[in-house]
Formats: structure tokens, C-alpha cells, sequence
């Protein structure tokens, strides 16, 4: 009997419980808008990992191709085209991350923000509603919180102000819209501040972390817009993919919205003074301006999703190591 236990083993790797259902990723394929993206070419790892077939498309204006995994079939396609119809056919779950996320880029080009992320958002749904895709997955912001005093802050209480923030509201409605009258299955992620390896460094202000990580280990001087004292909710991309497969796979998550990040948050100028010291530099940061449309602090309500029986499992200090260890080894000497 041993080939039955070979096989129960297989069968339990490939298989995903999700309340008293079964899913099996066999011949399954997935699609990852924005693939060459932080998030994109992270959940596409994880994907080829669990054993689904990975489709993506990018653009490539913001993505890395060389971050694509090479087991992705990539499509350089721009999302506001309807070239992207035909990539659609077949696919089982779309997980939407394409946009333009940048706050600063955003609010100097707001048409071209509501363009992308509003626009294009509605063709993928379009393409994925035509095709008869089995769920999307799409990523909204914690940026919708902008305006927002509650600490930690529910999924209810939004409160958009930039117009980042308002585009991904607006992305929200025409979900609602689509799932109302055209049937799609989807779910809602806000993200909270989302750090790992493969963070977008050439961003107009890049994340702190990738942000400090560098500028030490090239030994110049990091910002700080502010006094340092603004504090996130930092939460490991590794995490936020444990929950992307358990939305993919969980009837549950139909029709919701979720925050993703830890509940807990920390100050700017505390993780400067971490990845400092793990770096073993002395350099001091430049204190500048506040940038405009920037909250002093968020923090997430995750009840929602924690009720669902997922969990963030990984530390700050264990996520910033690794964080260090990657640019270190694959993107330091690039620049």
C-alpha cells in the first residue's frame, strides 16, 4: 500500500480546506495582473509553489520583468487594453494588483491615475465577467482610511481624501456594481503598509524599509518626512499570501472586504533605529517635510479576517532581516 500513502501525500499538499469544502490546485490556473510587481511576482511564486498554473500580465511600467518567476506565462499587456480578453479564457481566479500606487505620483496626475486604476480596474472585470472566471480577487488600499480617526480602524470607516485613495474607492463601487449585475465573485483586500523582498525601490519615495535598507548599506544619509513619529502597520508579504490563497479558496470571502495587516503598529524613526542597527550604521536621517495627504498613524482592524482563521506569522525583526538579506544580495550591487 504504499502507493496509496504516496499519493494521500500528494493529495493533501495539492488540496486546500476551506470550511467543508475541498479545493484542488491540479489544473488550475490563476492570473496575476501587475505580475512583475512586490506583491504580483511574490503571490506568483507562492502560486507555482502550490502547484496552479501562472499566467500574468504587467506592463512593465512600474514592474521588474526579471522579478516574474520563470514558470509564469507572462503577457506584457497594458490593463486598459482589451488586447488582455483572450488571456482571461480559462482562468479559475484573477488576483488584481496592477495600478498605479504611488500617493506623490498620483496626486501630480490624477487623470492618469483615475485612468489606470479606475479605468483599467472595470476592463479587467469586464474581461474576467466575459470569461466567466470563477472569483477576482483585487487589491483596494489602506489609504481609504486617510480621513479616518478610529484607531484600529474597521472595514466600515472609510474615509478617503487623496486621489489614490479615491480611485480605489471608486474601484470598490464598480465591484459592487459587477458582482450585482454581471454576477463576479470577488473580494476586497486593503493592504496596510506590505514589506518584503522585491519591494518597488524605484518608486518616487520608496517604502521605508527598501528605502533605509539601501541608502545604509550605500552609506548615505535616509529620509524622514516628519519627525519620524508617524507610526504603520507593517505586516510581511509572505503573510498577506497565506491570505490571498485562503480568499481564493474560501466561499466565506464572496462579496467582503478585508484589512490585512497585523493590529499592531510601530514609529518611522523606530524602524530607521532597527535596520540601522542590524546594518551596524551610525548615519543619522535627514528629517524633511511632511509630504502632503499622509496619515500620522494607521493600524488595522484585522477581527474580520482573523475570524476567517488566518494570522500574520511573521515578526518584524525575522521580516526585516530577510528583507536586508535580499537587497544585499540582489539589489545593492545594481544600482
Amino acid at each position: 500500500m504504499a502507493h496509496k500513502d504516496e499519493y494521500d501525500k500528494i493529495k493533501c499538499k495539492a488540496n486546500f480546506k476551506a470550511g467543508s469544502k475541498f479545493y484542488s490546485s491540479m489544473n488550475k490556473k490563476v492570473l496575476i495582473t501587475g505580475v512583475a510587481g512586490f506583491i504580483g511576482s511574490n503571490l506568483a511564486d507562492r502560486m507555482l509553489a502550490e502547484g496552479y498554473e501562472v499566467l500574468g500580465i504587467d506592463n512593465l511600467s512600474y514592474g521588474i520583468k526579471e522579478q516574474i518567476p520563470s514558470g509564469v506565462e507572462f503577457h506584457k499587456l497594458d490593463i486598459r487594453s482589451k488586447d488582455i480578453y483572450p488571456i482571461f479564457k480559462g482562468i479559475d481566479t484573477v488576483f488584481h494588483f496592477a495600478a498605479k500606487n504611488s500617493i506623490i505620483d498620483c496626486q501630480n496626475d490624477p487623470l492618469d491615475t483615475a485612468d489606470i486604476n479606475v479605468t483599467g480596474t472595470v476592463n479587467v472585470f469586464l474581461a474576467s465577467t466575459e470569461a466567466k472566471v470563477r472569483k477576482v480577487i483585487y487589491a483596494e488600499t489602506s489609504a481609504i482610511y486617510e480621513g479616518s480617526n478610529k484607531l484600529p480602524t474597521p472595514e466600515e470607516d472609510e474615509h478617503p481624501e487623496t486621489f489614490y485613495a479615491v480611485s480605489k474607492m471608486a474601484t470598490k463601487y464598480f465591484a459592487e456594481s459587477f458582482e450585482r449585475f454581471r454576477g463576479m465573485k470577488g473580494t476586497a483586500l486593503r493592504y496596510f503598509n506590505v514589506y518584503g523582498p522585491r519591494q518597488d525601490y524605484r518608486r518616487t519615495i520608496p517604502p521605508v524599509f527598501s528605502a533605509f535598507i539601501i541608502k545604509l548599506l550605500k552609506g548615505e544619509q535616509p529620509v524622514i518626512f516628519g519627525d519620524g513619529s508617524k507610526r504603520r502597520d507593517f505586516i510581511h508579504v509572505d503573510d498577506i499570501n497565506d491570505f490571498h490563497i485562503l480568499a481564493m479558496n474560501d466561499d466565506r470571502t464572496n462579496g467582503q472586504v478585508y484589512n490585512l495587516g497585523t493590529g499592531k503598529n510601530v514609529s518611522i524613526l523606530e524602524i530607521y533605529q532597527t535596520v540601522a542597527k542590524l546594518i551596524s550604521s551610525d548615519i543619522k536621517p535627514d528629517f524633511q517635510p511632511d509630504q502632503v495627504g499622509e496619515a500620522q498613524e494607521n493600524l488595522a482592524d484585522i477581527s474580520k479576517a482573523l475570524a476567517l482563521g488566518w494570522k500574520p506569522k511573521t515578526s518584524l525583526d525575522e521580516g526585516m532581516k530577510g528583507s536586508i538579506d535580499y537587497i544585499k544580495q540582489n539589489v545593492i550591487d545594481k544600482l
